[in-house]
């Protein structure tokens, strides 16, 4: 008796339809009954494709996967078009909302066309960081990562910006490129350092790392591939690995607490003068 089983490349056209729409209903998922008070976007490469992780962080410090992007946070087009494409799936563009980014100019001019003055932007120390140490001569790193990590930890701003302009000071005669680097976005990276948040969540705060945390869960599911064919079929692999990382996302560390990053927000809100009719009203 002939036994009859399923063929590989059906397996394999199940798995692409299956993928391919769950990738589309991740992208288009509402997001107005997500209570976000901060957004994180980064890019990570893999291979010769460089991904754009979107993370939403909610007023309970419980991180959200908002969508996955293929190409660059240096392509202005691209991060204009994941922007818009979160705000007209619901994320709120009226009122403060923090805003890690990975440090690209595209990105930034990017959440300033779509959120202006809402977007309360923290630029990730970790990138900056690694920018500028690529100036330095091996023998002058260590001194300077130092001088970087003693103004990162500070949790008095003023303290974080004499260490900074100090540091610049210094390497500019040797490194004047490292020392453009340090000045360059110095208030963004000191952003929540200025919020007067506890130390940990300050921490969780400034770096994009839970992005590439988020893309180094995926590792299990790229193993599986031997080649890739183009950014469409990594786009679904990567994105059926991060929905499965999803179910054990654990909330941001010092999520205790958050109500003082949300009291500060809707203050700011006031300030701004960003209280919709309704808020006021409550």
């Amino acid at each position: 008796m002939r036994s009859r089983g399923t063929s590989k490349s059906a397996v394999s056209r199940r798995f692409v339809a299956k993928t391919t729409a769950q990738l589309a209903a991740w992208q288009t998922a509402s997001l107005e009954s997500l209570d976000l008070v901060g957004l994180l976007i980064d890019g990570v490469h893999i291979g010769e494709h460089c991904l754009i992780v979107a993370l939403g962080i909610a007023a309970d410090g419980q991180k959200q996967a908002l969508g996955l992007w293929d190409g660059s946070t240096e392509n202005t087009r691209v991060c204009q078009d994941l922007l818009a494409n979160l705000q007209s799936r619901g994320l709120r563009t009226d009122r403060s909302l923090l805003v890690i980014l990975d440090g690209s100019k595209a990105l930034r001019k990017a959440v300033r066309a779509i959120f202006g003055d809402a977007a309360l932007v923290q630029r990730c120390q970790v990138h900056k960081m690694r920018n500028v140490l690529e100036y330095l001569s091996d023998r002058d790193r260590p001194w300077a990562q130092a001088i970087l990590r003693r103004a990162y930890q500070a949790t008095d701003v003023k303290k974080a910006q004499r260490l900074l302009l100090d540091l610049a000071r210094r390497l500019e005669d040797e490194y004047p490129s490292a020392a453009e680097s340090v000045r360059e976005g110095l208030e963004e990276t000191l952003t929540v350092q200025g919020l007067g948040l506890p130390e940990r969540l300050q921490r969780s705060l400034t770096t994009t790392n839970a992005a590439e945390s988020v893309i180094s869960r995926t590792r299990h599911v790229k193993r599986n591939v031997k080649r890739w064919r183009g950014g469409k079929m990594m786009l679904r692999w990567v994105a059926a690995g991060v929905l499965e990382a999803v179910k054990g996302f654990r909330r941001l560390k010092g999520h205790r607490d958050m109500p003082t990053l949300v009291a500060t927000l809707r203050a700011r809100d006031q300030r701004l003068g960003l209280t919709t009719a309704e808020e006021k009203v409550a």
